[in-house]
């Protein structure tokens, strides 16, 4: 098992990354990207059982699926320095007949890819569809997925989250991003999310709750507790509470950097920063 630092440094270089990566074809979604950096990173570095020896069919291997799939530049990222493709790859980002699409393809082939994803509101229902082809092949592992929380606006995540506690869909582990902000705003101000927490507990979840979204001890403890929760009959939900933009400070605590790339400028300042000493997260 990696240590917290080895894994700390890891998410440093994702951050470098994302911000290099959407910089330099002035375009990508940093904002989300560098919120989740910490939880993909421990998902993938820590959590998850996966070969890189690439399948769709992942037998007898934990599944992630990505629905909020703008933040692209964060999976791209950690799925090349897990080992998927090489990292030399990462400077093709958006770029013309490029593999790394702006949101996730399935047509080109890029390992750890299974589903195209952007059109919020539909990886719910993917990977509910996967927890029960597992249960149906004797599969034991896992389920994972990823959702923005302006993307619990959507009506098909409700109608997934009641089919996933009816059915008992208990391998399964949904993270929703709660930084409480969306592409034109706060979600409070868009459209108020009430407490997702009663919401997903009245669907009939187990839901929990890391706090500090950006810690990597707390995050590696609340997915431990997360899936210590699986096969009890219920789908399990995680309220992962993080700041967007974390970890570059002229981007952190606004919907301002949701979409949008810093210029040669602001790229030398996110690079020359050390996120911990930017203070509170």
């Amino acid at each position: 098992m990696p240590t917290t630092q080895q894994l700390q440094d890891f998410a440093q270089q994702v951050r470098r990354d994302i911000v290099r990566m959407v910089h330099a074809v002035n375009s990508g979604h940093p904002g989300g990207s560098l919120g989740c950096n910490e939880f993909l990173t421990v998902l993938y570095q820590e959590v998850m059982d996966y070969s890189t020896k690439f399948t769709m069919d992942g037998k007898n291997e934990d599944l992630f699926f990505l629905s909020n799939g703008h933040v692209s530049p964060l999976f791209y990222s950690v799925l090349a320095r897990s080992g998927f493709f090489p990292v030399s790859e990462l400077a093709t980002f958006r770029k013309l007949n490029s593999r790394l699409q702006g949101h996730p393809t399935t047509h080109d082939g890029l390992p750890g890819i299974r589903i195209s994803s952007g059109s919020l509101g539909q990886g719910m229902s993917v990977a509910i569809g996967a927890a029960e082809a597992k249960r149906l092949n004797g599969d034991s592992k896992l389920i994972y997925s990823l959702h923005g929380d302006g993307e619990m606006q959507e009506g098909q995540i409700w109608e997934a989250a009641m089919y996933a506690a009816g059915k008992k869909i208990d391998n399964y582990i949904a993270t929703i991003d709660y930084n409480g902000q969306q592409i034109d705003g706060a979600t409070n101000d868009v459209m108020p999310l009430g407490s997702l927490k009663a919401k997903f507990e009245a669907f009939g979840w187990t839901v929990l709750e890391i706090e500090n979204g950006n810690d990597i001890d707390s995050i590696k403890n609340g997915l431990a507790e997360a899936k210590s929760l699986t096969g009890k009959g219920k789908p399990v939900c995680v309220l992962l509470h993080t700041v967007m933009g974390n970890g570059v400070n002229f981007m952190m605590h606004t919907h301002a950097w949701h979409g949008k790339a810093p210029n040669d400028t602001q790229l030398e300042i996110a690079l020359n920063q050390n996120p911990e000493t930017l203070g509170d997260y």
